[in-house]
């Protein structure tokens, strides 16, 4: 059997931006002394007068975009999910979405996949931070392939958009001749009849791998992948949900403002379903490799192989 081939997604949104820097003169990267982790260290190669190092200070860099953007530039602002949306909320919130300006924000080491660099590191309130702000798209690509069309779908859009990226490698699922992108639609990457999975991020392969451990079960579940958590696909929520009646969601992120309750506000409002949502239940992660840690929380293929079975 062919080894998969993986992936992580701040590798795709750094070659993006490099192949995107010749396609778009006006295109800027600023980076917060994080160019090498973020990987815009090759847009910085490439283009070395249109990349800003603005420091270990994110606060500011979220104003220095904000400030490109009013002169024409598209500004990609680059660090970890914790310094892009946490640090710098009160700015992303005031200096970008308020005024609805062309931002783009590639916060790459979110979740629970950092890995040892511990819970301080971990983001895991990101989505549901970016979510509240009026506006501001929010996407968490489930592989290279769908990483490197976020990025292109985000400097084609007009608005602010938030990109959640991970440190670790992932497997490549979405490299099919027949794969489109476009922000606010997710994809059926498995049909089903008896469960609905909604997944986003690294969370994605691990819903497929549960998916195939049902199968052997009996249990035929449909798997959705979701990569624009807002605006949400509610069209294809609700139809999922219709047919097979139980959805489940699963995120690197916290149950709390993620994935889950964007689709529990969707399904409340369209067609009350019953829904399981495995994430991050209110806590905090820890230090530890990224695979252990996803087994741990029960986020890997066996963990929510396990929780979807036993609540069916």
């Amino acid at each position: 059997m062919a080894e998969v081939k993986k992936i992580a997604t701040r590798e795709s949104y750094g070659a993006t931006l490099k192949e995107l820097g010749a396609e778009y003169p006006n295109l800027v990267v600023l980076d917060a002394d994080l160019a090498a982790s973020t990987k815009t260290g090759v847009f910085q190669k490439a283009y070395p007068d249109r990349h800003i190092d603005c420091g270990i200070a994110e606060a500011n860099m979220m104003g220095i975009a904000a400030g490109l953007s009013l002169v024409g530039k598209i500004p990609f602002v680059s660090s970890f999910a914790m310094f892009a949306a946490g640090r710098a909320f009160e700015q992303v919130r005031n200096s970008i979405g308020y005024p609805h300006l062309n931002v783009k924000i590639g916060a790459t080491h979110a979740g629970i996949t950092v890995g040892e660099d511990g819970a301080s590191h971990q983001c895991n309130e990101d989505i549901a931070l970016m979510r509240s702000i009026p506006g501001m798209v929010v996407m968490c690509p489930a592989d290279d392939v769908e990483a490197r069309a976020a990025v292109r779908a985000a400097v084609e859009h007009n608005g602010p958009v938030y990109m959640r990226f991970g440190r670790a490698a992932v497997p490549v699922i979405n490299d099919k001749p027949d794969y489109k992108f476009e922000i606010g639609k997710g994809n059926i990457v498995r049909e089903g009849n008896d469960v609905t999975i909604v997944a986003t991020g690294i969370c994605v392969d691990s819903a497929l791998g549960a998916a195939e451990k049902l199968a052997a079960d009996g249990i035929s579940a449909e798997v959705v992948s979701i990569c624009t958590i807002k605006p949400l696909d509610d069209d294809l929520i609700v139809q999922s949900a219709k047919k097979t009646g139980k959805v489940v969601t699963v995120e690197e992120h916290s149950v709390i403002g993620g994935l889950g309750a964007a689709v529990c506000e969707c399904l409340s409002a369209n067609l009350p379903t019953p829904v399981k949502r495995l994430g991050m239940q209110d806590v905090f992660g820890e230090s530890g490799s990224a695979s252990d840690l996803m087994k741990k929380y029960g986020l890997d293929a066996e963990g929510v192989y396990k929780s979807v079975k036993e609540w069916l």
